[in-house]
């Protein structure tokens, strides 16, 4: 008698050969759980359930295989995401890196102390979700824009980018609405209240004027973007005064 041919594997088989000549000692959800650590800037319990789990069931072999990259993951469990950072020698110097350093903008910087602001204000009320409009954004950054500026339109240009840039970023998330944002409870993680009060004594030295420059240094806001080989936003920070947040 014939033995029945064996049906294929689905996609989140726990085998760990996945094509002809693989010799990756990942399963399937570890190896997507992996990627998309790598590909985001952080990965959410809310926008990745799957991922999330994963992540906590192979927490150790996952942090070594970004190690091995020298990557250091970062989990907060109290807003279920998870991050990387690169690596630091404890001797100094600086290891080879996948990744690009990310330097916010100006415009980006009076953002995401707005947003923080404002996240934590409205959640200090009860509210669960906090969303703020896209006007509304612009016209807190105008406040800083400097007493002799005059290129009105360029200003702008910078201000609508500053927002786009942190949509792609995933700090400001999409609705039904394209003019209303959800600020999402990551950037708690990310700018530290240290850090914000720093953030707020430059952007209050600086209203008016260009002021002094942003702190700087290895804080909390450092995240590192996407490897550079999978960058796919050839427009993204690379023009204007840059800021180290």
């Amino acid at each position: 008698m014939t033995e029945p041919t064996p049906a294929a594997l689905p996609a989140d088989s726990d085998s760990l050969s996945l094509f002809e000549g693989d010799e990756g000692r990942l399963g399937a959800a570890q190896r997507r759980t992996l990627v998309t650590l790598l590909r985001s800037r952080y990965l959410s319990r809310a926008a990745h359930p799957q991922e999330w789990r994963t992540l906590l069931e192979s927490e150790t072999l996952l942090r070594s295989r970004l190690n091995e990259l020298f990557l250091e993951l970062h989990i907060d469990h109290t807003y279920e995401v998870a991050y990387k950072r690169q690596a630091q020698p404890e001797e100094g110097g600086r290891f080879p890196t996948l990744l690009r350093d990310t330097a916010y903008t100006r415009e980006e910087t009076i953002l995401l102390v707005f947003l923080r602001g404002r996240l934590r204000t409205e959640r200090a009320g009860g509210a669960e979700s906090v969303f703020v409009g896209r006007a509304e954004m612009l016209e807190y950054i105008s406040q800083f824009r400097p007493a002799y500026a005059t290129d009105r339109s360029g200003d702008a240009r910078k201000a609508e980018k500053a927002v786009d840039n942190l949509i792609r970023s995933a700090i400001l998330l999409k609705s039904d609405d394209p003019d209303r944002l959800r600020i999402a409870p990551v950037i708690e993680v990310l700018l530290s209240l240290e850090r914000l009060g720093e953030l707020l004594e430059w952007l209050q030295a600086s209203n008016g004027e260009m002021g002094p420059e942003a702190p700087g240094g290895e804080g909390d806001l450092a995240v590192e973007a996407e490897p550079t080989a999978a960058e796919n936003d050839p427009d993204s920070n690379t023009e204007d005064t840059e800021v180290s947040a």
